[in-house]
């Protein structure tokens, strides 16, 4: 594909965790999964900002008119997270962080940090807004295919964590709540989907090399902004595979060229204005499960007409989405429904030919126009039809500019318009922040860190980098420092090789080994308590809670001697193979095999 001559336009965005308290209380940035000690309701409603315009996305979060319920901890949660308390001062270590990664970039610092509140009307913020503030802007990457600049650098609170949503509740946890968070953008400076990937790999390098970053699953995510000549900027949210990032890309590509190709086809038709039908009496007995399940909770079955858009909702936009899919994700999204159902897919879903036929009559449907339906409750069915419709309008006139989200499978699917300016608003809680660049010390890069690695170490480069970018770094750095008689290829080994291959081999989980795990082995190593050829065995032991070291205290050469002499005197016409075995169980976890086979062999 020549992304030059279609026009890409393309841009990251990362959103890192970091470690310690939180961004504007005391409280523990820790994730929990235990049973909450309280609960509480809200309910949200979005309000003018300072331009004194509602913003786009908040006007439809209300409209969705949800309850919003939040658990919470005694222990871990305060009054700033439940928005009873004003907010305290901009966390220090938190600033200072992000002033290592503004320095690391070349970024201009602000010399005033004024924090901002962005209206977020999705029940994730108890206060109905997030907090962010500016620190750095016009900083640089450099990748393989020139530099990316870098528009801002940002500091603000990571929002609640969703437990689980149904049409009138969302639940929310408190814990993740203010949580800090580095935001970087970049300028639309990517050329190739490739680019995309290689930023985010750059960044997230750079991320990683600060000395308070969270580590693990979800703590870091990657936002990917497209756009192509004619179409318009979406903001994927929520690509957390960088292997996926290029297919991304090259699939928001494809669906905006189908969707510029569909508006040049619209033009010979005009469509029909806005018109709802109720249909529930044709289909009252219809055997399709949606269609009954709504009429049996005295629910409707609502319909509209679509001039000349026959073929057309069922058009393939990406591999497996359609037409369709655009009008599902809006009617999802904006009306709570679970779908809807449209003649270019029917009869199907227990809709029979007969009743298709029939719903085209009512309708007066010609040859070349289509129909979409929805069975829930009335006013649900014409939010849903409302939405549809306006995504049919806009099929005219251009590619619509929203947020969506990015699936596994590199699609991405509706979330909401994209927010604008009437957001965003001053924070008049918290002091304003005049930070120090000149005062803040760069740390070490982990592609710095691997090549010591390599040559201090002596470790090859593969070893080097995975350890580099391991979370175990500064703990191989200790043992290493510690037990100098233990070479820091099998630490390394050890903290990197070993668990992967316990999870392979054995399908347990390695995760639940912690730093004091591997401290107390290598100091049982050390004391010559265990040897080197069982410490799978332990670590397996370790993972399950089971370890004893009196199960796996090495004996003493006298007593592994002594031992095998009378296994051999009592088995004297056995071969040696038959002698090793009962060896090894007699000493499984007391001895190495090695030194087993050794003293054996002198006996036998």
């Amino acid at each position: 594909m020549d992304y030059q001559k279609i026009g890409l336009k393309c841009g990251i965005e990362i959103h890192q965790q970091l470690e310690g308290k939180k961004l504007f209380c005391n409280c523990p940035t820790l994730l929990r999964d235990d049973k909450p000690d309280f609960e509480l309701k809200r309910k949200l409603r979005a309000s003018a900002g300072e331009s004194g315009k509602i913003d786009i996305a908040a006007r439809q979060e209300q409209i969705r008119n949800k309850t919003f319920v939040y658990q919470g901890y005694s222990d871990t949660t305060c009054l700033v997270e439940t928005d009873s308390e004003p907010p305290h001062a901009l966390n220090q270590n938190s600033l200072y962080t992000t002033l290592q990664l503004s320095k690391l970039v070349n970024a201009n610092v602000s010399p005033v940090v004024q924090v901002m509140r962005k209206t977020v009307v999705d029940g994730s913020n108890t206060s109905g807004f997030q907090r962010t503030a500016l620190i750095a802007r016009n900083g640089e990457v450099e990748t393989s295919e020139g530099i990316v600049r870098i528009d801002n650098i940002s500091l603000e609170e990571d929002a609640c964590k969703i437990v689980s949503e149904t049409e009138t509740e969302k639940i929310y946890k408190l814990d993740r709540l203010g949580i800090p968070l580095i935001e970087i953008g970049t300028a639309p400076d990517i050329k190739t989907p490739e680019q995309a990937q290689e930023t985010a790999k750059k960044l997230g390098m750079l991320l990683r090399s600060l000395p308070n970053v969270k580590r693990g699953l979800g703590t870091i995510r990657q936002d990917v902004n497209v756009s192509i000549k004619g179409g318009n900027r979406i903001e994927a949210k929520g690509a957390q595979d960088l292997k996926m990032i290029p297919t991304l890309v090259n699939l928001e590509i494809k669906r905006q060229q189908e969707l510029l190709k569909i508006k040049e086809e619209l033009k010979k038709i005009k469509l029909n204005e806005f018109k709802i039908y109720d249909i529930t009496k044709l289909l009252s007995k219809s055997e399709a499960k949606v269609i009954a399940s709504a009429i049996k909770i005295k629910g409707k079955v609502l319909a509209i007409k679509l001039n000349g858009f026959s073929g057309l909702i069922g058009r393939e936009l990406q591999p497996n989405y359609r037409v369709g899919s655009e009008f599902s994700g809006r009617a999802k999204i904006k009306a709570g429904v679970k779908g809807i159902f449209h003649s270019d897919e029917l009869p199907n879903y227990g809709i029979t030919k007969d009743e298709v036929d029939l719903i085209n009559k009512e309708l007066k449907c010609k040859d070349k126009d289509a129909f979409v339906l929805v069975a829930a409750l009335k006013d649900k069915c014409k939010l849903a039809l409302s939405a549809v419709y306006e995504r049919a309008e806009e099929l005219f006139l251009r590619v619509p500019k929203e947020v969506r989200k990015a699936e596994a499978n590199g699609l991405t699917t509706f979330m909401r318009p994209m927010p604008g300016s009437a957001r965003m608003y001053p924070e008049t809680d918290v002091p304003l922040v005049k930070p120090d660049p000149h005062a803040v010390e760069l740390p070490e890069l982990i592609s710095e860190r691997a090549e010591r690695y390599q040559k201090k170490l002596s470790l090859n480069s593969d070893m080097a980098n995975h350890v580099a970018k391991s979370n175990y770094s500064e703990l191989f750095e200790e043992l290493v420092k510690k037990y100098p008689k233990f070479k820091p290829a099998f630490i390394v080994d050890t903290l990197i090789s070993m668990p992967i291959e316990i999870k392979k081999k054995y399908q347990l989980d390695a995760s639940k080994l912690s730093d004091d795990n591997y401290r107390d082995l290598f100091k049982y190593l050390h004391e010559d308590k265990i040897h080197k050829d069982i410490v799978i065995d332990v670590l397996i032991d370790m993972i399950k809670n089971k370890f004893d070291l009196q199960n796996y205290e090495s004996l003493s050469t006298e007593d592994v001697h002594e031992t095998i002499k009378d296994i051999v005197s009592k088995n004297k016409d056995a071969p040696f193979g038959a002698l090793m075995g009962q060896c090894m169980k007699a000493l499984a976890g007391k001895v190495s095999g090695k030194i087993i086979s050794e003293e054996l062999k002198k006996l036998v």
